[in-house]
C-alpha cells in the first residue's frame, strides 16, 4: 500500500510505493538532532516527487553525501537524496511529514550519527 507525504505549506509532496513503515530511524547527530526526523529510507524507484521540485532547495552538510531537500516557502524538509553504501540510489523519507503515520507508534532505531 503506498503512502503520501509532504512540506508544511503544501507545495513539495511525494508519494511512496510501499507499505508504512513500523520503524523509523533516529539520528543524533547536529543536523538531524535540531530538526527532529524520523527516517525511513526507500529505493529511489518507490520514491515519487508528485509536485514541488521548483520549490526545493538543498543542503549539505559534513561529507556531503547526502542531499537533505528543503521547501523554500516553509523551510520543512520532507526528504533526502543520497546512496547506499553500495552505490544504489535512496530517498531518506521524513515520516514526521506523513499525516497517516503515528510517530509515537513507530519503532525507533536511535542511530549515532554525532559519533560519525
Amino acid at each position: 500500500m503506498a503512502f503520501e507525504g509532504s512540506c508544511h505549506c503544501g507545495k513539495v509532496a511525494f508519494a511512496v510505493e510501499a507499505d508504512p513503515p513500523a520503524k523509523a530511524m533516529q539520528c543524533n547527530c547536529s543536523h538531524c538532532r535540531r530538526k527532529g526526523f524520523l527516517l525511513a529510507f526507500f529505493p529511489v524507484d518507490q520514491f515519487t516527487l508528485l509536485r514541488g521540485e521548483d520549490d526545493l532547495k538543498s543542503y549539505l552538510f559534513y561529507r556531503h553525501a547526502i542531499e537533505h531537500c528543503f521547501c523554500t516557502t516553509c523551510g520543512t524538509q520532507p526528504f533526502a537524496q543520497g546512496k547506499t553504501p553500495g552505490g544504489g540510489e535512496i530517498r531518506a523519507v521524513n515520516l514526521r511529514c506523513v499525516e497517516t503515520i503515528d510517530p509515537e507508534a513507530l519503532e525507533i532505531q536511535k542511530i549515532d550519527g554525532a559519533s560519525f
